[in-house]
């Protein structure tokens, strides 16, 4: 399990890396096309938004590991171990809870998006052939689609040609994202019923509101 968990660590934090990259090299490319070319990257400003969808959607999962969410702990800090114990448990089953709704949710969006290939062993569960066929021909408004994804158009197209990328693969980040999600909410739930943490946020407001009337006496 701690194997798995440091491969996902460092696949999270290098994708995020190069997609924020990416983003810098993107947007710095199109400010000097127009304003030194007095030209455009046509499809610049969606491909920027789809990767900011991806870097933030991914680093929801990455703060809940960090444990870098914002809350406020006034309530658990103000009673005994114990207690604070239990509450922290009730919130991570919240959290647990809320992260599954959401990778469900995704997932059935998504699923929209992709059509099944017409091949055996498809991952979708029986009955779920119907009601998604014929709809990956979705495509976005101006990312063109490379080379190295034309296969996919045998897969969701029925083999014919994408003009642009089909949504279904920037789209792909929210079942993942949230399947992140419901990763870390599993790991804190363990953490928390172990008693290795006793809550799922770093924010101390009420230590932090201490120090500064401290500070300011």
């Amino acid at each position: 399990m701690n194997r798995i968990s440091r491969l996902v660590d460092a696949i999270e934090e290098q994708v995020m890396a190069c997609i924020l990259g990416v983003m810098t090299l993107i947007t710095f490319a199109n400010v000097v096309s127009r304003y030194v070319f007095n030209t455009n990257i046509l499809w610049a400003l969606e491909v920027t938004v789809f990767l900011f969808a991806w870097l933030v959607i991914l680093g929801a999962s990455y703060a809940l590991k960090k444990a870098a969410h914002l809350g406020v702990d006034v309530v658990i800090l103000a009673v005994s171990p114990a207690k604070r114990k239990f509450l922290g448990i009730l919130s991570g089953l919240a959290v647990f809870a809320f992260s599954f709704l959401m990778f469900k949710g995704a997932w059935d969006f998504w699923a929209n998006f992709a059509e099944l290939p017409a091949t055996t062993g498809r991952w979708f569960p029986t009955g779920f052939e119907d009601k998604f066929r014929g709809k990956g021909w979705y495509e976005t408004t101006s990312t063109p689609i490379p080379e190295f994804f034309r296969f996919l158009e045998g897969w969701f197209n029925e083999g014919e040609r994408y003009e642009k990328m089909p949504r279904l693969i920037p789209y792909m980040v929210l079942p993942i994202g949230m399947g992140l999600l419901l990763f870390r909410s599993t790991q804190a739930l363990v953490r928390l019923f172990t008693g290795r943490i006793d809550r799922v946020i770093a924010s101390h407001e009420a230590e932090e509101a201490i120090k500064q009337i401290d500070v300011r006496d």
